[in-house]
């Protein structure tokens, strides 16, 4: 079950967190994976650990944001089958203290680049009549987080993308889904308390970890797990939903 033999997958901001994760299970299931990332180190080693393991991947260093450098990409690489839109970044802060610098960054990153890799990625799968496309959005694009104004806008803004995707394409054969993770222990998390919290890190890692009801933060490998299910042929029933993998957090955590 959930094989991917013969697929093709492109997965963005793979170098590390839930984007490598996917990228890793990805190829143990059989697909050539393509990874998308800025951070050639962390790509490199993405690739190196799926190689080591008879995989088949290759790394390129690009920028999500350019749209003519992804569409020079994803016709160079020509049959895609599946489409993981994983890059994306953070921000502290609400919207009286959100600099616009910071705002249009946010939303460049995480929407227009999604929306980049959609419009090259839509024609190719049309030619193909099948394809999968899977979104990374947030419990923050349900729930109101505190200090989080424009991550929040930019995960809301990637459900409305699904969405309109699976109406759209539903006859050309094209899925399209995404997930919205909780909290999930990524480098980035450590970086930040790091940053943040210095001194601190351990005991406001176990704080943001006992906000979710599971009492846990997520392992990048879980959120894989599911990520691998909606994108395999197991799945061809599932467009234009929004699966929460959350600990809990949304429903367990509304009084």
């Amino acid at each position: 079950m959930f094989s991917l033999k013969n697929k093709s997958a492109i997965i963005t901001g793979a170098a590390s967190g839930i984007g490598k994760a996917i990228a890793i299970i990805f190829a143990k299931q059989g697909a050539a994976v393509h990874l998308l990332d800025m951070n050639e180190q962390g790509l490199q080693e993405t690739v190196q650990e799926i190689l080591e393991q008879d995989g088949t991947a290759k790394a390129y260093v690009a920028d999500v944001t350019n749209q003519q450098a992804i569409k020079l990409l994803f016709e160079k690489i020509g049959q895609i089958d599946i489409l993981v839109n994983c890059a994306g970044i953070s921000n502290i802060g609400k919207a009286d203290n959100t600099s616009e610098e910071d705002f249009d960054k946010v939303f460049k990153v995480n929407v227009k680049g999604i929306y980049n890799c959609l419009h090259e990625v839509i024609p190719i799968m049309q030619q193909q009549k099948s394809g999968v496309i899977l979104n990374l959005a947030s419990v923050a694009s349900s729930v109101g987080l505190t200090d989080r104004f424009a991550y929040s806008m930019s995960k809301g803004a990637v459900v409305g993308m699904t969405l309109s995707v699976a109406k759209d394409f539903i006859n050309d054969g094209i899925r399209c889904n995404c997930i919205s993770p909780g909290r999930v222990h990524t480098p980035f998390v450590d970086n930040f308390l790091a940053k943040t919290y210095p001194g601190k890190e351990q005991e406001m890692f176990e704080k943001l970890s006992k906000t979710q009801p599971i009492g846990r933060m997520a392992k990048p490998v879980e959120i894989a797990h599911l990520v691998l299910y909606l994108c395999s042929d197991e799945a061809g029933f599932v467009t234009g939903c929004d699966y929460p993998i959350d600990g809990g957090f949304i429903k367990l955590n509304t009084p």
